[in-house]
C-alpha cells in the first residue's frame, strides 16, 4: 500500500510539472500522433500482399519482413519522442526550463544510438515472437517461451533506463547498457522495483480509463445505433462516434502513461547518477532525489 501511495505522490508531482511547462507533454502527443499515422500506412502493404498472395509460403515471408520493418520504424518513433522527454524533463529540473529546441538537438545527436536501441528492441520482439508462435506444447517448448517473455520484459525495463543515459549522458548503447548494469549492481536502481509503485498507479489508472471509455462508447454510440430504425446514415455514425469516443480514451491514456513512466525513469536514473557521483567523491552526504522523486519518498 505504502509503494502505491508513493507512485501516486510520484504521478501527482510529474503532472505538476507537465502543467507547468508544457512543453514535456509535447513529445508524447507528437509520439502518439506520428505512432498512429506509422501504423496506418504501415498496416496496408502487410493487406495488399495478404489479400494479393494469400497464405502462400512467399506472401507470409513478405508479411514477415514488412512486420518486422513496421515494428522498428515504431520503435524508433516511440524512443526518439521520448529522448526528447528525458530532456526537457532533464532542463526542467536542472534549469528550470525544458527547451523544445534543445531536445531536438539531442535527438538528433543521439540518433544512431537511437536505431541501435531500437534495432534491439526489434530483435527481442522477433524472438518473442518465434517461441510465441510455437505451436509445440513439450517442457522445452512451454521453457523457451517463459524465458522469452522474462526477456522482454527484462529488456523493456532496461531500455526505459539506458535511455536517460544516453540523453543525460551521451552514452552509446553498449556503454550505456554497461552503467545501468553497474548502479543497478550498486543498489542503486532497486527503488524502481520496490519502493514506488508508478507502475501499479498508471497501471490501474489506465485500466480504469479504458474502461470507462469503452462504456461511454458503448452507451452513446449504442443509442444512436438504436435509434438509427432502418438508417444506414445513422448506423454508420453511430458505430462511428463509439468508435472514435473509446480510441480517444485510449489516446490520453497512452499519453497518461508514457510520459508519466518516462519522468519516473528519469528521475530515478538522476538519482542514481548523482549518488554514484557522490560516492565516488567520497562525499558521505546524503544525496537529494529530484524533486518529484523526492516529494514521493517523504
Amino acid at each position: 500500500m505504502q509503494s502505491f501511495s508513493r507512485g501516486w505522490n510520484f504521478l501527482k508531482q510529474a503532472w505538476s510539472m507537465a502543467f507547468k511547462d508544457k512543453d514535456l507533454l509535447k513529445p508524447s502527443v507528437y509520439a502518439l500522433v506520428v505512432g498512429m499515422i506509422i501504423s496506418v500506412v504501415g498496416i496496408i502493404p502487410i493487406i495488399i500482399v495478404a489479400v494479393a498472395f494469400g497464405g502462400s509460403q512467399i506472401g507470409n515471408i513478405i508479411i514477415g519482413i514488412l512486420g518486422v520493418m513496421l515494428m522498428f520504424v515504431q520503435f524508433v518513433v516511440a524512443y526518439v519522442f521520448s529522448a526528447m522527454t528525458i530532456y526537457l524533463i532533464y532542463g526542467y529540473l536542472t534549469k528550470g526550463d525544458g527547451r523544445m529546441s534543445e531536445a531536438w538537438d539531442i535527438v538528433r545527436r543521439d540518433f544512431f544510438d537511437i536505431l541501435t536501441l531500437a534495432a534491439v528492441s526489434t530483435l527481442v520482439g522477433i524472438l518473442r515472437s518465434m517461441t510465441q508462435r510455437n505451436r509445440k506444447n513439450n517442457v522445452i517448448a512451454n521453457i523457451l517461451r517463459t524465458a522469452m517473455r522474462a526477456v522482454e520484459a527484462l529488456w523493456s525495463e532496461a531500455a526505459l533506463l539506458v535511455l536517460p543515459a544516453m540523453v543525460i549522458d551521451d552514452l552509446n548503447l553498449k556503454d550505456g547498457l554497461a552503467r545501468i548494469v553497474k548502479i543497478t549492481r550498486e543498489n542503486l536502481l532497486l527503488i524502481g522495483i520496490s519502493t514506488v509503485g508508478v507502475r501499479w498507479v498508471t497501471g490501474l489508472i489506465s485500466f480504469v480509463f479504458t474502461v470507462i471509455g469503452l462504456l461511454l462508447a458503448l452507451a452513446i454510440g449504442g443509442g444512436i445505433v438504436s435509434l438509427a430504425g432502418i438508417s444506414t446514415a445513422i448506423l454508420v455514425a453511430g458505430i462511428t462516434i463509439g468508435v472514435l469516443m473509446f480510441f480517444t480514451f485510449v489516446m490520453v491514456t497512452s499519453l497518461f502513461s508514457s510520459y508519466t513512466r518516462t519522468a519516473y525513469n528519469t528521475c530515478l536514473y538522476m538519482w542514481a547518477r548523482d549518488v554514484e557521483t557522490a560516492k565516488a567523491q567520497g562525499s558521505s552526504v546524503q544525496v537529494m532525489a529530484p524533486a518529484p522523486l523526492a516529494a514521493a519518498l517523504v
